[in-house]
């Protein structure tokens, strides 16, 4: 990657990234050419093992990360290092897909399979909880979240208070990875409810656009508790034999001028 070399260990379903960025290196000059994202959107949570990291995120925050410290630095940053040193760290997010150009899109759109998740009865339970329990709560389960989104290769696009919005490449990462977050929610005491559409979105900064990822909020909406609901077009990509798929027919979701066939699905028995 221009002046920074990645390599990446798998163990298996997880895998570990440890990058060299020589001095000089700047993710915008070495990285950006080869992505063609205008920022990085990966979500790094790692331990720097040597030198001296500006970070610039789109909001304007800045941070430096250097030898000895645990980082975590949201999608939508810059970086450079600082001085003569090169700076090396161990990375274990999002490190399948770091510097792998996208494919090519004149216009910007993108086909892939978008993921919502909701908890189900959040606000009742926050405040039976309390704000701290229910804070402390929300972390861990967001962190077991990242950690079975980068199993699956999905990527996390932003939260959505009591839900994560997320991008996979292949539908069946997509179900195989919902299945997995509602075994992870059910572990902490949580239901949780998943839509999945597959379709085409515009990606804006560090955001989604367009029909599909409407689509997919609208079946997440109709998903009851630890249920998984897919659109059509994610269902009719999926071996049937690997997955029990029951179909609930067509549904009017709001904002969609045309019925979606909707199908719930669950693991093979």
């Amino acid at each position: 990657m221009g002046r920074g070399t990645l390599e990446v260990v798998e163990l298996g379903d997880t895998a570990y990234g440890r990058t060299t960025y020589e001095p000089g290196w700047r993710w915008t000059e070495d990285v950006r050419p080869i992505v063609g994202t205008s920022l990085c959107e990966v979500h790094h949570v790692g331990f720097c093992l040597q030198g001296r990291l500006h970070v610039a995120m789109a909001d304007g925050t800045e941070m430096v990360v250097e030898a000895d410290d645990v980082f975590e630095i949201p999608p939508d940053h810059d970086a450079w290092v600082l001085g003569d040193e090169a700076w090396i760290a161990v990375d274990s997010r999002g490190r399948r897909y770091f510097g792998i150009a996208p494919d090519d899109d004149t216009d910007r759109r993108i086909l892939g399979t978008i993921m919502f998740t909701d908890i189900v009865g959040s606000t009742p339970l926050a405040a039976r909880l309390g704000d701290t329990a229910w804070h402390g709560l929300m972390a861990e389960f967001n962190e077991a979240c990242r950690a079975t989104l980068d199993r699956y290769r999905g990527r996390e696009v932003q939260t959505t208070g009591d839900g994560i919005l997320a991008v996979f490449t292949r539908p069946d990462r997509a179900v195989r990875g919902a299945l997995a977050l509602v075994r992870d929610a059910n572990a902490q005491g949580l239901q949780l409810r998943v839509g999945i559409h597959t379709g085409e979105y515009e990606p804006v900064g560090n955001e989604m656009r367009g029909l599909a990822v409407h689509v997919a909020a609208r079946v997440m909406a109709v998903a009851g508790p630890d249920q998984v609901v897919v659109s059509a077009s994610t269902a009719s990509l999926l071996d049937r034999g690997t997955y029990r798929v029951e179909a609930l027919g067509p549904h009017d979701l709001k904002g969609v001028p045309d019925p979606v066939d909707l199908f719930a699905i669950g693991p093979a028995t």
